[in-house]
């Protein structure tokens, strides 16, 4: 049964993530069907790598911090992945209540019989497993469910179910891990809707909180290329393509713009420019029609100063326009 396995191997870091650590992490030496699938590609950032490895090996709980599209929930995924390790990920939107954390009572039928059955929830669940459980958007979560989470966060990590009056001690291979934009101060930057400010009694009892935000240009242009193989002949446009991220976020952080390429947008811009066959196409179909009307001239700019060409686009009232100068909507 999947709650007797326990890591029966150890794994050298170094040797199977490529980064310099002589750190030896448990792992399992088969796979269940819980364990994410590997992606060859997926390149490692070095700090957060450590500081994931760090929660596995030492049952430590560790938030992933930084901006959207960096890659963090896969980053565990992957790191799991290689250590054949369980893993579930719980997304706190707001339709993720407390009953679906802890668990509900269920009408079921048992020997021809209605009866009424408590049902675990997600957390009751993996704690009494070897899974690694994640919460993505851990910054979005209703407070009646973070107060949930609080208790699992303790060192000793044990679970009370008042209805079923049973205390849930964790699985010696359960970890816990969580991404959140912010760091539970809310949305100061306006760029994440819905992010709460979490007590900070809860923030302190993650032991590691590491950030992982844009990698360097060239090893977003390997990401790009090794996610989208047709474009290993096409190095130099890759690289442009980048160069526009790059600016976008440069334009954001001056306030300049308040849309931002991820890197997850490259991707999806070099997949839709082999679907269509025109780059310029696919950056407005993957990013510039997500953009304020008022901000294209700038993201146009950007466009021209990567590639050296200038890009047609439209604008709410249906005007096409090629080059850096727009007229408000207002203008007569």
């Amino acid at each position: 049964m999947m709650n007797d396995l326990q890591p029966d191997i150890r794994v050298s870091a170094r040797e199977l993530f490529s980064i310099d650590s002589d750190l030896q992490v448990p792992a399992f030496s088969i796979r269940d069907e819980h364990v994410p699938e590997i992606d060859p590609a997926y390149c490692f950032d070095h700090d957060v790598t450590l500081a994931i490895l760090a929660g596995f090996s030492n049952d430590r709980r560790v938030m992933i911090q930084g901006y959207h599209g960096t890659g963090k929930s896969t980053h565990i995924e992957q790191v799991a992945a290689r250590l054949n390790w369980p893993c579930i990920r719980v997304n706190l939107d707001g339709h993720i209540s407390r009953l679906d954390l802890v668990g509900r009572d269920t009408i079921v039928i048992r020997d021809g019989k209605q009866i009424t059955e408590f049902q675990e929830g997600i957390v009751p669940w993996s704690l009494q497993r070897p899974v690694a459980l994640i919460f993505d958007e851990f910054d979005a979560g209703r407070p009646d469910v973070m107060f949930v989470i609080q208790r699992i966060l303790e060192r000793d990590g044990k679970f009370t179910l008042l209805d079923q009056n049973r205390v849930i001690r964790p699985h010696s291979a359960f970890r816990l891990f969580a991404t959140a934009n912010t760091v539970g101060l809310g949305n100061l930057n306006g760029l994440y809707h819905g992010a709460q400010v979490l007590n900070q009694a809860q923030i302190d009892r993650w032991n590691i909180v590491a950030t992982l935000n844009y990698l360097p240009a060239e090893n977003e242009v390997n990401i790009v290329i090794a996610q989208v193989p047709g474009f290993k002949l096409r190095v130099e446009e890759v690289q442009s393509m980048v160069t526009v991220a790059d600016l976008t976020r440069k334009g954001f952080a001056s306030g300049d713009i308040s849309t931002v390429m991820s890197p997850r947008t490259v991707i999806t811009w070099a997949e839709n420019t082999e679907i269509f066959d025109d780059i310029d196409r696919a950056f407005r179909l993957s990013f510039l029609n997500k953009c304020d009307d008022a901000e294209r001239s700038i993201i146009s700019e950007y466009y021209q100063r990567a590639f050296g060409k200038e890009l047609e686009y439209s604008i709410a009232q249906g005007e096409s326009i090629k080059g850096e100068s727009v007229k408000s909507g207002f203008d007569n």
